[in-house]
């Protein structure tokens, strides 16, 4: 972490690895300590967190905010799904997910290549438009076309570990991926070319104008993205055990990625995490029993963390912490 002011290493407080300590061993043990209805609450935390944090790699730097990238993650669970089919009733099911989630990178690394040519010469409600369009033309194709089997539906096989359950398995699995996909983000952000992106998005003209090399770092960084929204999607097939279009290709899903950046801080590592945490323990614990008042509720708490934190509750607590004296709240990302 850098000062804004000198661009010298901020000294990390004594406390802070004691702190991250902890919370890696909280994290670890929550399996065996929760109820399985709360460990599939972490669950969820960590799934969508994990994506939330793979979208702001394009919408959080460069402004460019996805609205399809429910897009990637069908795409993945489908392209695995139809991978493990064709193999072998002899190969262990684990070997065939880690197979199926590597053709799953290469064939959503090599969709989002073709594109984002034509898709990232869109800007803001244009591009916004365009993706939400491409996940409706993945959604539409897997459920007409038989070979995909969208419509009817097929089976992930179903991964064994001895003396693990299945739920406190996936659970290990999405808190792998969510930490890989935060550790690629802080690597990114720290980057020539995650400075590049920040630039982008504050003004894509003048970052050309600069030396910027724009069009390569939006196409890195869109790939990317994609990349690990596919990887999400693959566990969350086999976590589900049962796939269809209706369950991926999910305008929700994106729509949620976006609501959760927003409400923590969009643009950094921290806020996909505090808003989906948020949101998540909100709509499955506190008013999971409120069925018929779901939606209000949850409304009027949007309409009141976007009127207090324009900026996310990372943004608040920012602001806040400039008014403490000697603090000056300003951090990279």
């Amino acid at each position: 972490m850098t000062t804004a002011a000198t661009g010298r290493p901020q000294a990390r407080p004594p406390y802070a690895t004691v702190v991250i300590v902890l919370a890696a061993l909280a994290l670890l043990a929550i399996p065996w300590l929760a109820a399985p209805f709360y460990l599939r609450v972490a669950q969820q935390i960590l799934l969508f967190g994990g994506l939330a944090i793979a979208w702001s790699m394009l919408g959080g730097f460069t402004n460019y905010w996805s609205f399809g990238h429910t897009a990637f993650v069908g795409l993945g669970a489908f392209a695995a799904g139809l991978l493990e089919q064709q193999m072998g009733a002899g190969i262990p099911a684990f070997a065939k997910m880690l197979a199926g989630m590597g053709f799953a990178i290469v064939v959503s690394a090599a969709v989002a290549v073709a594109i984002a040519i034509p898709v990232l010469r869109l800007r803001g409600i244009y591009f916004a438009i365009g993706m939400l369009a491409f996940a409706e033309i993945l959604g539409e194709a897997s459920r007409n076309f038989d070979i995909f089997q969208g419509a009817i539906g097929f089976t992930f096989p179903g991964i064994a570990v001895p003396g693990v359950s299945k739920v406190q398995l996936f659970y290990y699995l999405f808190l792998l991926l969510f930490v890989v996909n935060a550790v690629i983000f802080i690597v990114l952000r720290r980057s020539r070319m995650g400075t590049g992106l920040v630039c982008i998005g504050q003004d894509e003209d003048t970052a050309a104008m600069l030396g910027v090399p724009t069009e390569r770092y939006k196409l890195a960084a869109f790939v990317l993205s994609a990349v690990l929204a596919s990887a999400a999607g693959v566990l969350y097939g086999h976590s589900l055990g049962f796939i269809t279009a209706g369950s991926v290709f999910r305008i929700d899903i994106s729509l949620n990625l976006i609501l959760f950046s927003m409400i923590g801080g969009i643009g950094t590592l921290a806020g996909p995490v505090i808003g989906a945490t948020l949101m998540i323990i909100l709509t499955q614990v506190v008013l999971g029993d409120l069925l018929d008042f779901h939606m209000m509720l949850t409304g009027g708490l949007l309409i009141v963390i976007v009127l207090a934190a324009p900026k996310g509750i990372v943004g608040l607590a920012r602001r806040l912490r400039r008014r403490v004296p000697g603090q000056t709240g300003e951090t990279a990302a």
